[in-house]
């Protein structure tokens, strides 16, 4: 069932929950934005996993038959202000990008999306393969199978949507660091010998992608179409994603070892910044393509205080993560003040940053 029978809904709130008599608190779950409650049953995590397969069943996007892609308003031109990067982006709202005459912004503002979109469907890639690997040990009637090979398909539109967009686009982005991508070919491995460290992993590759586009869809700027409708249709599948990898990551913690729960609660810090920069930080060629001084890169990420405040932002919901599933302990708690990304949890999945005067 293509999504072209669906109508996109707005990011902040996907589909409607329906509660009227609710028969249980899963009766109360949006199963577009799903907000999985404490304590699950092993029946209840059945039911969810069955719940959002069925939500795959019915929302889902084909990369081909939703995009438009030769539609006049999605063509890819040189002198199109709405390539430039907005503020919301680090490059776009720093002075140095500011005072580059527009076409050279406008050729920053594609080469950016384009190596962020490059990063993502490299990771995607990565997540395919690991569930993959995950799911082919799975027991006969294992409910996890059917929801993770249901994300494995969507994963794969999405690759195919990322790659179209930075094709259009005509810029040879590398993606990943080189050091990232020569090690690629071993972390769908981690899937079956480390599960739980593999889908933190999961989250590291998802949320800093989910959190910056979110954050530029709400504040309503004016985006080129076809990068505006691209994240979209991520963001709407993503969020069942993530919401699947953050019940896996509380439902298992508590389940492992004493020694690897240790492990794993100072590795998810780490994972989670060193994968996070893998993201945003802007590679080494695009750098010496648009000859961008180390300071200003430094500056960007992640030494001045506003960079800080991002960076700590971002990963706001897996800091809530690691509280809710007891890797969040006094020396964990020391790696992600170490790493400059500690700060208050979420209180909720995808709040928006709080200002406070």
């Amino acid at each position: 069932m293509s999504a072209q029978a669906h109508e996109l809904h707005e990011v902040d709130g996907v589909g409607a929950a329906d509660t009227t008599q609710p028969r249980s608190r899963l009766e109360l779950i949006d199963w577009n934005e799903p907000e999985v409650p404490e304590g699950l049953t092993d029946a209840e995590y059945d039911e969810v996993l069955h719940r959002l397969s069925v939500a795959s069943v019915e929302r889902h996007f084909d990369a081909f038959a939703d995009i438009d892609w030769d539609h006049p308003d999605f063509e890819v031109r040189a002198d199109d202000p709405r390539w430039v990067l907005p503020d919301v982006d680090p490059v776009g709202r720093h002075p140095w990008y500011k005072a580059l005459p527009l076409e050279e912004q406008i050729r920053v503002g594609q080469w950016r999306y384009a190596n962020i979109f490059k990063v993502g469907l490299q990771f995607e890639n990565i997540l395919i393969r690991g569930i993959m690997q995950y799911v082919f040990t799975a027991e006969n009637g294992s409910k996890e199978y059917r929801y993770l090979t249901h994300e494995a398909t969507e994963e794969c539109h999405h690759t195919q949507m990322f790659q179209e967009g930075v094709n259009r686009m005509g810029v040879d982005a590398p993606g990943m660091p080189r050091w990232l991508r020569a090690v690629a070919w071993a972390l769908p491995l981690a899937a079956s010998k480390v599960p739980l460290a593999f889908f933190i992993g999961v989250l590291a590759g998802e949320e800093p992608i989910d959190h910056t586009q979110k954050a530029l869809l709400r504040e309503g700027v004016e985006v080129h179409p076809m990068i505006k409708r691209i994240m979209q249709i991520h963001v709407a599948e993503e969020a069942r994603h993530i919401s699947f990898a953050h019940e896996y990551v509380k439902r298992n913690a508590p389940r492992v070892g004493p020694v690897d729960r240790f492990l794993v609660s100072l590795a998810f810090p780490v994972i989670m910044r060193v994968l996070g920069d893998a993201i945003l930080v802007p590679v080494k060629e695009f750098q010496q393509e648009f000859a961008i001084p180390d300071e200003v890169i430094d500056e960007l990420f992640w030494e001045s205080a506003e960079s800080k405040e991002f960076l700590s932002e971002l990963f706001s919901d897996v800091r809530m993560l690691a509280e809710e599933s007891g890797l969040m302990t006094r020396l964990s708690r020391r790696v992600w003040r170490a790493l400059g990304i500690d700060g208050r949890p979420s209180r909720y999945r995808s709040e928006p940053a709080v200002k406070f005067a």
